[in-house]
């Protein structure tokens, strides 16, 4: 009597045993994935943006890239503003920074010299910023402690916290105990809100009380300090 057959047995197919005689003594290698390589990814390259503006790799002088400025980047604007750093304007510059850490945006403008309207000074400049572009600042203020017949001032006013341009027209006030005046240059801190700008002048008629009171900054000139 013949046994009964064993239908369980698993047989393979043709196309399985050609495919596993193909694979006999290759090195196993990991599947490549379209999805999965790096250069081709969008969120690695900044999806939904010009290929023109990428950004190849960081720019070397800075130390990271959250829209501030670097005590450096500071200095030189500050070296070809002023036409050169003197010892006492870059004290000035090192100071803000220890009190204030790195500014995300910076003026760079002249009071009118000489002029006094009603004890008031009044300037004009431009607002740089990294992710903003520029934009026009008009400024008025009191003009204590400026020696009467003064040459015009150049003054560079390192701002922090700007999250908007706009936050920049505004009505900015001393802050007590916070002028700072070394070696013919001199800051103070000034506040709105969260926003502190730091006014550095230097130059002769400069002294102590130069740094107190307060600025408005406007879109366009005006004679109205209020």
């Amino acid at each position: 009597m013949r046994a009964p057959q064993d239908n369980s047995r698993y047989e393979p197919s043709q196309d399985d045993r050609y495919a596993s005689q193909s694979q006999v003594g290759r090195p196993y290698s990991e599947p490549s994935n379209s999805y999965d390589r790096g250069s081709d990814r969008g969120y690695d390259r900044g999806y939904g943006r010009d290929r023109a503006d990428y950004d190849p790799a960081p720019r070397r002088r800075y130390d990271y890239d959250d829209g501030t400025f670097s005590p450096n980047e500071i200095r030189d604007a500050g070296h070809s503003f002023f036409g050169s750093v003197s010892k006492g304007l870059a004290n000035v510059i090192e100071y803000a920074f220890q009190k204030q850490g790195r500014p995300n945006g910076y003026i760079l403008g002249e009071e009118v010299g000489g002029a006094f309207v009603a004890g008031l000074r009044y300037g004009e400049g431009w607002l740089y910023t990294r992710d903003a572009g520029r934009h026009k600042v008009f400024w008025q203020g009191p003009s204590i402690g400026y020696d009467a017949g003064a040459e015009g001032s150049k003054v560079m006013v390192l701002v922090y916290n700007l999250r908007d341009p706009n936050d920049m027209y505004r009505r900015f006030t001393g802050v007590e105990g916070s002028a700072y005046v070394v070696g013919g240059a001199g800051l103070t801190f000034q506040t709105w809100g969260d926003v502190v700008t730091a006014p550095i002048r230097s130059g002769i008629g400069l002294r102590l009380g130069a740094s107190v009171g307060y600025l408005k900054y406007t879109r366009s000139p005006t004679w109205n300090p209020f």
